[in-house]
C-alpha cells in the first residue's frame, strides 16, 4: 500500500466528443508504469513507442540524446499541484496526443480498494492504426452506416474491431478487471513501485 494516491483526467486531443478518462494512481507511480495504465484506461493496445513531455523534457522508454528515461522518472518529481499536467504521445505515425492533469494530489480512496482504477470515462478509444484523428473521424461515419461508399477500404479495419464499433461505448468495470489482471506489472523495472 502506497502513501499518496492522486486522481489523473486524461483527454485525447482534438476529438469531439471528448474522449477522457478519470483515474486514480500512487502519487510515487513511474512514467513507464503511468504509461501501462494509460493503455488499458484508454483502451489503446501497447503495440507503439510512446513519449511524455512536461517543460520541455522528454521521456522516453528508451531514451537518446537528451531525452530522459521513462522508467526513472516519478509522476510526483512532475505534477504536485491541481491544475499542473503533462503531455502523452502514444504511437508516433498516428500521433495520439493526451494531455494528462493532476485532479487530486492527495486522494484517499474509501473501503477496499486497487492501487489503479478508473474512476469514470467517457467514449471508446479510436482503434489502432486508424490513421490518427482524421482517420478516425471517417472511420467513424464509415462504421456508422452499412451501405458507405468507403466500407470496403475499412474491411479489415472494421473485421479487427469485430465487425461493429460503437463510439460510445466505454466498459469501465472490464477496464478495472484490466488493471487489477494486467500481466505486465511484475515485469523487471528500473525503480521499485
Amino acid at each position: 500500500m502506497f502513501d499518496k494516491y492522486c486522481v489523473l483526467s486524461v483527454f485525447l486531443e482534438e476529438t469531439d466528443p471528448d474522449i477522457a478518462r478519470i483515474f486514480m494512481v500512487p502519487a510515487s507511480t513511474t512514467l513507464d508504469r503511468l504509461h501501462d495504465v494509460l493503455q488499458i484506461v484508454m483502451g489503446w493496445e501497447d503495440s507503439h513507442m510512446y513519449a511524455f513531455e512536461h517543460k520541455g523534457k522528454s521521456y522516453l522508454e528508451w531514451p537518446e540524446g537528451n531525452e530522459l528515461d521513462s522508467g526513472t522518472t516519478r509522476l510526483n518529481e512532475l505534477l504536485k499541484r491541481k491544475g499542473q499536467s503533462l503531455s502523452y504521445t502514444y504511437d508516433f505515425g498516428d500521433s495520439w496526443q493526451h494531455t494528462i492533469t493532476l485532479e487530486d494530489s492527495n486522494y484517499e480512496p474509501e473501503g477496499e480498494f486497487e492501487e489503479y482504477c478508473c474512476l469514470a470515462g467517457k467514449m471508446a478509444c479510436p482503434p489502432e492504426d486508424c490513421g490518427g484523428i482524421p482517420g478516425y473521424q471517417e472511420f467513424c461515419v464509415v462504421a456508422a452506416d452499412p451501405n458507405h461508399k468507403k466500407r470496403a477500404q475499412y474491411k479489415e479495419l472494421l473485421e479487427y474491431v469485430g465487425g461493429s464499433y460503437d463510439p460510445t461505448f466505454y466498459h469501465i468495470e472490464f477496464v478495472n478487471f484490466q488493471l487489477t489482471h494486467y500481466e505486465r506489472w511484475s515485469r523487471d523495472r528500473k525503480l521499485p513501485r
